[in-house]
């Protein structure tokens, strides 16, 4: 009965042209659960906005979460899902939005039902389209350039590695693209995009391939000043990879990503050597795939997929005396791993982390579905991969993807913050840019390593220095 209604309610989702198109379902059962959640994945993203036009994509998909139906307005439909105790969540990225929610069994048919009509029969109102029009906009120039710079310290080098290219902006849009879409657009945008062949249903509970052509990423080391007020600065640190959830080397890079840093936990030489020995700052990361954190958790968010990659850096909040001190100790960190391999100790103790994290990525329903549907677009399901390549892994394998894929000649930096002139200033001279301690009694072993790092080699040239207002950011 699950299987029938989920299947009936998405059936319906074809446009003119793909009506022979098979619907790619996922299955996760759980008879003995009364809550059954459903995905719909549509392998359509930022990647598609028209140029011009930034930001089509996610109004069209926030008009299909957020917006009325044919039959309903937006008030009748949340008005509908009151009763049901049940919400309809919506959210993307660069090649694929998601549409879930989880019901309990006995509402099922109404729920799949109400999904059905928002995808299907959107209402497309005008009154819809200008107040999510309008939320995007606040949040591109308000919220983005005002009030978030550690997203906007992401989506700054998101500039730099990838220039011309679809992942270069925002998946929100930019100023310019958002005022230039028309209802019309979205309309169209729907029809062209949204189709049969780019779906994926997912059901779980009670009862593919990217084929389109990316041009290639900017490779070279660059910086990128974003000035604005602030007491920290956030830092993000990067370049591009060649390797997605589908290669083997993949894998011992995750290792080795998880080694220097995992997402807000301390078991990462980063978070180490600058939060706890140094008390530099908050939070010091790194990853080797898109990263967008799932609420409050630790854990990503499933259903972000891109079709390429990067080794990517954060670090959270740095105050402004002490950022190149920060830049200068996380390349000088990368690139001990590059040189001299990971340690044998740090190995084994990511990789025992690994084993058992891992298991915590897919505590529910709605997690492991969304994992499932990942495996059906990547090919290879991340948390089995893991599970089944970590006991046999070697350090000689973390050794040569390392050495194979990242490198720190080639790096893009983003500095959000204030006094960034003055940093821009010292680098391009050439000076170091020491550790300033609020405190005293720092060991002394910790403080010679701070002469070292402070004049660590950084080979850049005012050319490659940029420095712009963050009001001016995402504009175009």
């Amino acid at each position: 009965m699950l299987l029938a209604t989920a299947t009936t309610a998405a059936a319906p989702l074809a446009h003119a042209g793909q009506d022979d198109a098979t619907i790619r379902l996922t299955q996760l059962p759980s008879p003995s659960s009364p809550l059954v959640t459903l995905r719909v994945v549509f392998e359509v993203g930022a990647a598609d906005d028209e140029p011009g036009k930034e930001g089509v994509a996610e109004l069209t998909a926030a008009m299909l979460g957020e917006g009325g139906t044919a039959k309903r307005t937006w008030s009748e439909v949340l008005d509908a899902l009151y009763p049901m105790a049940a919400e309809i969540h919506s959210y993307g990225d660069k090649d694929a939005f998601v549409f879930t929610g989880t019901v309990h069994r006995d509402n099922l048919d109404a729920f799949a039902g109400l999904l059905a009509e928002q995808l299907l029969t959107p209402r497309f109102a005008a009154e819809d389209f200008t107040r999510l029009k309008q939320d995007a906009l606040d949040a591109v120039t308000k919220t983005l350039r005002g009030n978030d710079d550690e997203t906007l310290g992401k989506q700054a080098l998101a500039t730099l590695l990838y220039p011309g290219h679809p992942y270069g902006h925002p998946t929100t849009g930019t100023a310019a693209g958002l005022t230039a879409i028309t209802l019309d657009d979205v309309k169209r945008f729907y029809r062209e995009h949204f189709t049969r062949d780019r779906l994926i249903l997912g059901v779980a509970g009670g009862a593919a391939s990217f084929a389109r052509a990316l041009p290639a990423a900017h490779h070279g080391l660059r910086f990128l000043m974003v000035e604005k007020p602030s007491l920290g600065n956030a830092i993000s640190i990067g370049h591009p990879i060649d390797v997605t959830r589908r290669d083997d080397d993949f894998y011992p890079l995750f290792v080795a990503a998880s080694y220097l840093g995992e997402h807000r936990t301390f078991n990462g030489v980063l978070m180490l050597n600058m939060r706890q020995k140094r008390g530099l700052n908050y939070g010091d990361y790194a990853y080797v795939e898109n990263f967008i954190q799932h609420d409050w958790s630790t854990f990503p968010l499933p259903n972000i997929p891109r079709r390429q990659q990067h080794f990517e850096i954060w670090l959270r909040p740095v105050p402004p005396a002490s950022a190149g001190f920060a830049i200068r100790e996380a390349i000088f960190e990368t690139d001990k791993l590059i040189r001299d391999g990971i340690p044998a100790a740090g190995f084994e103790a990511t990789r025992e982390f690994l084993g058992n994290y891992i298991r915590l990525w897919a505590q529910d329903g709605s997690r492991r579905l969304g994992y499932a549907i990942d495996a059906e677009i990547h090919g290879k399901d991340i948390i089995a991969e893991l599970k089944a390549r970590l006991p046999g892994m070697t350090k000689a394998d973390v050794d040569r993807a390392v050495r194979k894929h990242l490198s720190t000649a080639n790096l893009a930096v983003v500095v959000v913050g204030a006094k960034v002139r003055e940093l821009g200033a010292t680098l391009a001279a050439g000076k170091a840019t020491p550790m300033v301690y609020d405190t005293k009694d720092t060991p002394a072993q910790v403080v010679e390593e701070d002469k070292l790092i402070a004049s660590y080699p950084l080979p850049v040239s005012p050319s490659n220095i940029k420095i712009v207002s963050a009001n001016s950011m995402f504009e175009k």
